[in-house]
């Protein structure tokens, strides 16, 4: 049930932050509620995740939110590009500012969760 909660609660997160992305370029309406649930049920949702897997130190909860994180990082600095260079109507200075949130939360906290588990431990290098 808690493995449930938690993709529940983060996949409304990263829904959060896609109405963030979405309304900065005019396909959506977002109030100022986005803002804060986008890092807070994103990250609440991950927590329980993580505490339901039966092996935590398999890491697919992080790897699958770190992803999907990482990923609407990628589409916000795509669409601040686009916007720059004038190929997409961005909604003034608020439009800007929220695809700029969701590129640094999200990259942050996607980088930081893909590269937890990014490498594997190998026997030592040799000389």
């Amino acid at each position: 049930m808690i493995a449930i909660a938690g993709g529940l609660l983060a996949a409304l997160g990263l829904l959060a932050g896609a109405l963030l992305g979405a309304a900065a370029v005019g396909l959506a309406a977002a109030g100022p509620s986005l803002w804060i649930l986008f890092p807070l049920l994103t990250l609440v949702g991950w927590f329980l995740l993580v505490v339901s897997d039966v092996d935590p130190l398999r890491g697919m909860p992080t790897r699958v939110v770190a992803s999907a994180l990482l990923l609407l990082a990628l589409l916000a600095a795509v669409a601040l590009v686009a916007a720059g260079a004038g190929l997409l109507a961005v909604q003034g200075t608020p439009g800007t500012l929220a695809l700029c949130y969701v590129l640094v939360l999200g990259g942050a906290l996607g980088a930081t969760g893909t590269a937890a588990y990014g490498r594997k431990a190998g026997p030592p290098q040799q000389s």
